[in-house]
């Protein structure tokens, strides 16, 4: 048997020419794994989802350039968190503007006490 050299090109991932075959695969070592999530931000997770949203999503995702589905179901989380966030802050900043408005009343109308009254009435009359 002879080796034999496989130029990576696209086309040999696509065809799965390359890495496809068993003798070519190993568990990766766990600190490896731990690294590389670290590095790039990322955790694993497992979601319980119908066949039908994975379906529609895959279909969605090849109708998008061909992306893979679950890159675009964290394109579309992302999306929702934005959004959310967003919200979420233009809530919050129209609560503090609500209340500086509230404050901002109260300064301008002073209270009168019983004592300033009595005051203001003898000069008045």
């Amino acid at each position: 048997m002879t080796d034999q050299t496989i130029l990576t090109s696209d086309e040999a991932w696509e065809e799965g020419v390359l890495g496809t075959d068993e003798k070519f695969v190993r568990v990766a070592d766990p600190a490896l794994v731990e690294a590389i999530d670290a590095a790039a931000g990322t955790q694993m997770i497992s979601v319980r989802m119908q066949q039908s949203m994975i379906d529609d999503l895959k279909a969605i995702a090849v109708m998008n350039g061909g992306m893979g589905y679950q890159t675009l179901m964290k394109q579309a989380l992302q999306r929702f968190i934005d959004c959310e966030k967003r919200q979420l802050w233009n809530e919050f900043v129209r609560e503090k503007v609500k209340q500086q408005g509230r404050a901002t009343d109260e300064v301008k109308q002073p209270r009168v006490t019983p004592s300033k009254r009595k005051s203001v009435a003898r000069k008045a009359a």
